[in-house]
């Protein structure tokens, strides 16, 4: 079974280029109380279908201290379109409210156990994560969403109440490892966030 970040852990800390040309670490979104990390990619049906409810959560809470910051971690040798010059060019065509770190060599998402994209983490003003899984129950297709996860997680942190559904399923493709070992895990991982 894949590691994935327990909650109530810290985030890992990142140093990651981002497609505007900056690079940034976990310190560089220090000013906002809330954080959300989320593992994405360019080619996902279930990241493109729900891309715009993603956008609407991160514009809703954005004068409410909340920074989302997405990650590509997956490997360009499995799906070219998920290189960083594409990653460069989807940024310049959807101008989503986020900012877009390339993860190139994992170590980002094997830090954080994601799992599929599109996976979300919501982490408090002191870094702890408060919740972890899905945005939407229907990614693939919003027009059949019932809930949104994410949403009501990011209104709870805001108003300082304890979360109702703090870990939930992540729904998606899973991250495009390099090689065979699809679920590799470095067995320090678990330590990272100990």
């Amino acid at each position: 079974m894949p590691f994935t970040l327990p909650l109530g852990a810290k985030a890992p800390d990142f140093c990651l280029a981002g497609t505007d040309g900056k690079v940034y670490t976990l310190a560089s979104f220090h000013a906002h109380p809330t954080l959300v990390i989320f593992f994405t990619c360019n080619h996902c049906p279930y990241v493109i279908g729900s891309d715009e409810v993603t956008r609407k959560t991160a514009l809703k809470y954005s004068d409410k201290g909340v920074q989302f910051v997405g990650i590509n971690s997956n490997s360009k040798e499995t799906y070219p379109e998920d290189a960083f010059d594409h990653m460069v060019e989807r940024m310049k065509t959807q101008h989503f409210p986020w900012v877009y770190l390339y993860d190139e060599t994992q170590d980002v998402a094997k830090r954080y156990g994601a799992l599929r994209t599109p996976h979300f983490y919501v982490f408090d003003k002191n870094r702890a994560l408060v919740y972890c899984g899905r945005g939407v129950d229907s990614p693939r297709d919003v027009s059949k969403m019932t809930i949104n996860n994410l949403d009501q997680a990011l209104e709870e942190v805001v108003q300082a109440k304890s979360i109702t559904t703090p870990l939930t399923n992540p729904i998606g493709c899973n991250v495009k490892w390099k090689g065979k070992d699809a679920h590799w895990m470095p067995p320090e991982a678990c330590d990272l966030v100990r």
